[in-house]
């Protein structure tokens, strides 16, 4: 099983492993990952893997449950090799901005319209998020966005605990995605946004909200009857 090491620290940026498995020649397992796979809408992590010296690309990463497989972009490693770890760190630290910022954007939204996210994806350039209204516009949405931004302006701080289910499900912001959540999972990763946005979730995020800039409206597309998607950006 991958101790998957983001789930405590999204800072950590090298680190070292030893490989369990190799499938196909380039699928590696490791024992301990801070790489994020694919996973809730937020893109797998890059970087490389280097093992005596030979640095092998990750080029993807994919969550297995309770494994990540990395894959890499030339074969080479084998089964108990010790490595050493890098994540592309820019990369990774752009995603963690974009999904802070998505919570709270997100938060400013359902405040005030009651609208519930139904899909997102982040992005290095640009992000979207789904949500199941009937009608935004541009000047009602950059007013929403405004409001976003006041909060990231607080510099709130962020914090990651892990709670028992029952106790996680008493916090109104998971409450309200009870229907979403599966119900094998006794223990929650509970994301706090300095207490304005506490939800579950197993993604990466800055420490600060001082960290990420300002949340700037990109685009407006009606997906259906009851559905719109909000594009951003930070800049």
């Amino acid at each position: 099983m991958t101790d998957k090491l983001w789930m405590q620290d999204s800072y950590l940026k090298e680190w070292g492993a030893k490989i369990e498995r190799v499938e196909q020649g380039k699928y590696v397992v490791l024992d301990k990952t801070a790489f994020y796979p694919e996973k809730g809408g937020q893109p797998s992590d890059f970087g490389r893997i280097i093992c005596s010296g030979v640095e092998f690309k990750v080029v993807y990463g994919k969550d297995l449950g309770k494994d990540v497989s990395h894959e890499i972009e030339e074969p080479g490693l084998k089964e108990g090799d010790g490595v050493h770890c890098i994540i592309d760190w820019e990369r990774r630290y752009r995603l963690m901005q974009m999904h802070t910022a998505a919570h709270l954007l997100h938060h400013v939204i359902f405040k005030e319209s009651g609208a519930l996210i139904t899909g997102n994806q982040l992005g290095l350039e640009q992000s979207r998020m789904d949500f199941n209204v009937v009608d935004f516009n541009r000047e009602l949405l950059t007013g929403f966005a405004d409001k976003a931004n006041e909060l990231i302006g607080k510099e709130l701080e962020i914090s990651v605990s892990f709670l028992p289910r029952e106790e996680a499900m008493k916090i109104p912001d998971i409450l309200r995605l009870k229907d979403k959540l599966p119900k094998a999972i006794d223990i929650f990763r509970v994301v706090d946004i300095g207490g304005v946005d506490v939800t579950a979730d197993g993604g990466t995020h800055v420490r600060n909200t001082g960290e990420m800039g300002k949340i700037k409206i990109t685009g407006l597309k009606n997906k259906g009857a009851n559905n719109r998607r909000v594009y951003f950006t930070l800049e």
